[in-house]
């Protein structure tokens, strides 16, 4: 895309030649011939930098309406280079005008090779600033965000070796990605794993947790403000969809995102556009969107909270990350890579596990899936000396009756056999209560109909 200037100049000669001049350089060249219609068009689209006259027909000489053009211009887009340009030059006149916000000036008649340095100069600076301030921001994202669990690099179920060849075959596409599953099964790295393989790798993953985004500060956080937009707005701020331009947007827990919210977030979806809030200069976004949930968005959709039309917006792609329990052949090297972190992180690198805390860990049924077995693995690691015993793990084996219907060949089953029988385990253990059953999938009764349907369990 090339750089956008904006000049104003009231002759049309002036115009004629800077656009001649500046457009066989590379840049797309806007003249405006009135100050009155610079700030219009500021309003309504974005420039990388602006010459400007300070002499327009009201007053040929003195400057001032020029300057007080720079002062509207500055208060609206600060972070936009100007060039003073004037016939009546003087350093007093370049001194108010550097002083009114310009970041340089020349004196006409210009020298072609001295204004063509000035403007690239100011672009390269101007780019350089935005760059800065993205960054910024990003790295605001990077220290409140928590650090995710890298273990799921571990993959040696079938169930898992499966979901990954799925996504190397989706990554390199843009579709849309929906991730569904349990809280904890590490959706948050599948998430890095899309984005590494994608065609946008070079540019920012940028995460939102949906959930943690108070409502009123909604447009703020994705579409950022300017300054003075509302009391607390004390400077322009870049939002989540603008940083992840031509990169990546996750938004987790998207199950959470407020009603009232999700039309606007389906707006932007379909137009690729957005406006700052207190702005009203639409800005485009290309960027590739992948949401995560551990709700049924469908039964949401039922319930009347959440959107059908940005449910299949955001859906092109669905894949259900399988809890840990049923990827039990990934359990013992989740743990033995936890260990190695721990190992290093504490200074205690003898420490083992003994024969029965990887048994324990096997049979225990793994609720918060592998963020808990990384957290288990941890504080294991603090409180064993030499090795880690069942007993300083701090869990029971109660989920064996869990893994039990997904024995003994649990590696030659697809995932969906291995649904199928835990389904049917619990419905046995339920005593024939589809209620009990789903309750203890962690499931709504219509989501666990459906999986009665779709494996013909009568």
């Amino acid at each position: 895309m090339r750089d956008s200037l904006l000049i104003a100049d009231d002759d049309a000669d002036v115009l004629s030649a800077l656009k001649y001049l500046l457009e066989s350089e590379g840049y797309e060249v806007s003249p405006v011939d009135n100050p009155l219609d610079v700030i219009d068009l500021l309003k309504q689209r974005n420039f990388t930098a602006m010459l400007t006259d300070l002499n327009f027909s009201k007053d040929t000489t003195s400057g001032n309406e020029g300057i007080e053009l720079i002062q509207q211009i500055t208060d609206l887009e600060p972070q936009l280079p100007i060039v003073a340009m004037t016939a009546w030059g003087s350093i007093e006149t370049a001194v108010r005008a550097m002083q009114a916000g310009a970041r340089d000036f020349v004196q006409k008649p210009w020298e072609n090779e001295r204004l063509i340095s000035i403007v690239a100069n100011q672009t390269r600076l101007a780019k350089a600033e935005l760059k800065s301030r993205r960054l910024e921001e990003e790295n605001k994202l990077l220290r409140h965000e928590q650090d995710e669990v890298d273990g799921e690099y571990v993959c040696k179920s079938r169930a898992m070796k499966e979901l990954m060849q799925k996504l190397e075959q989706v990554a390199p596409s843009e579709a849309n990605v929906l991730l569904t599953g349990e809280n904890g099964t590490g959706k948050s790295f599948l998430v890095n794993h899309i984005h590494a393989l994608s065609r946008n790798s070079e540019h920012p993953l940028i995460k939102v947790n949906m959930g943690a985004i108070p409502e009123n500060l909604f447009e703020s956080e994705m579409f950022g403000h300017i300054k003075g937009a509302f009391t607390d707005a004390r400077e322009t701020r870049i939002g989540r969809f603008e940083l992840a331009d031509e990169g990546t947007l996750f938004l987790d827990e998207i199950g959470n995102m407020p009603y009232s919210q999700q039309i606007k977030l389906l707006r932007v979806l379909e137009d690729r556009r957005f406006e700052k809030v207190g702005s009203t200069k639409t800005q485009e976004t290309n960027c590739r969107l992948i949401c995560a949930t551990n709700c049924n968005l469908d039964d949401a959709v039922e319930e009347g909270s959440f959107r059908k039309d940005l449910l299949y917006r955001i859906n092109t792609v669905e894949i259900e990350v399988p809890p840990l329990r049923l990827r039990q052949e990934d359990i013992v090297p989740l743990a033995n890579h936890f260990l190695l972190e721990t190992r290093r992180k504490y200074a205690k690198p003898d420490l083992q596990f003994s024969n029965d805390s990887l048994l324990v860990l096997k049979n225990y049924g793994w609720p918060g899936n592998v963020r808990e077995l990384a957290h288990v693995v941890e504080r294991a690691s603090i409180l064993a000396v030499n090795e880690i015993d069942a007993a300083s793990l701090g869990i029971e084996a109660s989920g064996a009756e869990t893994m039990s219907a997904v024995q003994p060949e649990l590696e030659s089953l697809t995932l969906e056999e291995i649904e199928k029988r835990v389904i049917l385990s619990r419905i046995k253990n339920a005593h024939g209560s589809n209620q009990e059953a789903a309750s203890s999938l962690g499931i709504s009764k219509s989501a666990f109909y459906r999986k009665l349907a779709k494996y013909k369990i009568k």
